[in-house]
């Protein structure tokens, strides 16, 4: 099954994010064919749906350390891609992926994703590692 899920871009998001070439044509997250697929403007993530270990909705972000390209974070290396402030859902991944570095040297053993139905994505992430297996 192919599921794509649309980022929730929120007023005070969308002028700096369109400045790194993110707006809703460039920003989504999908999940088929037993993969995990996330473009956010120039920026992709993909690995199996078998690489992911958890999914927990959260929110309440904070914008200087979320509005505009990927961030990474310094305390677990994780990276959020985020349009809003309110709420995502954070991926746990059993090996980390690259999106920042293209070299692959920084890898993240999470993503947080903004999208407007993160529990759809948590849904459709379990479905399909139920298919997979």
């Amino acid at each position: 099954m192919n599921q794509r899920f649309e980022f929730a871009f929120s007023p005070a998001y969308r002028l700096p994010a369109r400045a790194f070439g993110i707006n809703p044509g460039t920003a989504w997250v999908q999940v088929a064919g037993g993969y995990l697929t996330a473009r956010f403007g120039p920026w992709q993530l993909r690995t199996s749906v078998d690489n992911v270990v958890s999914t927990d909705v959260t929110g309440d972000y904070w914008w200087l350390k979320t509005v505009g390209p990927p961030h990474l974070s310094l305390r677990d290396r994780g990276v959020s891609m985020a349009t809003n402030g309110d709420r995502g859902l954070c991926v746990r991944f059993e090996l980390p992926v690259r999106v920042l570095d293209p070299t692959g040297t920084i890898r993240h053993p999470g993503a947080t994703f903004t999208v407007a139905d993160p529990e759809g994505l948590a849904a459709a992430i379990a479905d399909e590692q139920d298919r997979s297996d």
